[in-house]
């Protein structure tokens, strides 16, 4: 097992985590208790990168639409950068290729490229 390790830093757009290791049972609450902790403001975007992720389990899953209803909640938006081609297999089985904004590495959160990162 990889521990989670999430960095933060702030962006024009908004807010930006990048996450590495494991996300999984364990490990999402982090992930949950860090977004919560956001000051996320209308019209920002929340960047996820997800370029280092190892592992994600359906409880990381369930913590990026945690993170999704929250930046609602905030009328933001949330996106994912440099999804790994494993988890985005699973994301696109179970439809939520379509709910998240999914960008490139080092993607513009203003210009995203949705189905074409496949």
């Amino acid at each position: 097992m990889n521990p989670l390790r999430i960095t933060h830093r702030e962006t024009p757009a908004g807010p930006l985590l990048r996450l590495s290791g494991d996300l999984d049972f364990d490990q999402a609450p982090e992930l949950r208790r860090q977004v919560d902790q956001l000051d996320l403001r209308p019209g920002q975007c929340l960047v996820v990168d997800v370029s280092g992720l190892e592992f994600c389990d359906s409880s990381g899953i369930t913590a990026f639409l945690t993170a999704r209803q929250r930046a609602l909640e905030a009328r933001a938006d949330v996106a994912l950068s440099a999804v790994p081609a494993n988890l985005l297999r699973v994301l696109t089985l179970v439809g939520l290729d379509r709910v998240f904004t999914l960008l490139p590495a080092g993607g513009d959160p203003a210009r995203p490229t949705g189905q074409d990162t496949r």
